[in-house]
């Protein structure tokens, strides 16, 4: 497959990636945010599926670690590809220790890759100190109703998992104002939501809340 052709592919990594093999990462609230990934998983949003996005798996979630000093906040974050799982435990997941979307550069270390997302994760850590947890899903519902339901999105010519998307998410969370938490499209994504908050159950039930909405206006 050649460069242009890979970046359009949904769930491939395009950032440059410094990964090292070792431990899975633990923390208090990693079971907290593997259950959510449970959760989204049997509501669909996590997955993989022959007829979605050429077959590869989609979603992932994450959970920032408080280490104050540090230019961008080290975070756990779910596997590459692990979406066709329908439940991970701690190998599914690696510690990306730091960023920078300017230079499309990721560190990580763990038993598996970090998502293709993690660039977006970590803008959305940096652009608000106070949420910890972020989830990337896939809801046509959703994001076929962002507009009627006056969702926050990146434009559609920003495409996933590049420096350009990390400085819109940046941008767009910045603009969203300090919270618990919220939810924003992703234009460029095709059916492409992250919700964020405060702790992975703010995020969970902002998502959760936000789909039902969505599936009222869909029968409407």
């Amino acid at each position: 497959m050649d460069k242009e052709a890979m970046a359009e592919v949904e769930g491939v990594i395009k950032y440059q990636l410094d990964h090292r093999g070792g431990p899975p990462p633990r923390a208090r609230e990693l079971s907290v945010l593997n259950a959510w990934r449970t959760v989204l998983f049997r509501l669909r949003l996590i997955g993989q599926d022959p007829a979605r996005y050429g077959g590869l798996g989609f979603g992932n979630v994450s959970i920032k670690l408080d280490q104050f000093g540090k230019p961008t906040p080290p975070f756990i974050v779910s596997g590459t590809q692990t979406g066709s799982q329908a439940e991970l435990d701690e190998n599914g997941y690696c510690l990306v220790s730091y960023c920078d979307p300017a230079r499309n550069y990721v560190v990580a270390q763990g038993p598996v890759k970090p998502s293709s997302e993690a660039l977006t994760h970590a803008a959305v850590y940096a652009a608000d100190t106070a949420i910890h947890c972020v989830l990337h899903v896939h809801s046509p519902d959703i994001w076929q109703a962002a507009h009627t339901l006056g969702l926050p999105a990146t434009g559609p010519e920003v495409r996933y998992g590049t420096p350009a998307m990390a400085e819109a998410v940046a941008h767009l969370v910045t603009t969203m104002g300090p919270s618990d938490g919220g939810v924003f499209a992703m234009e460029g994504h095709e059916d492409g939501v992250v919700a964020f908050g405060v702790d992975p159950s703010v995020a969970g039930h902002k998502l959760i809340g936000l789909l039902v909405r969505a599936m009222e206006v869909r029968q409407t």
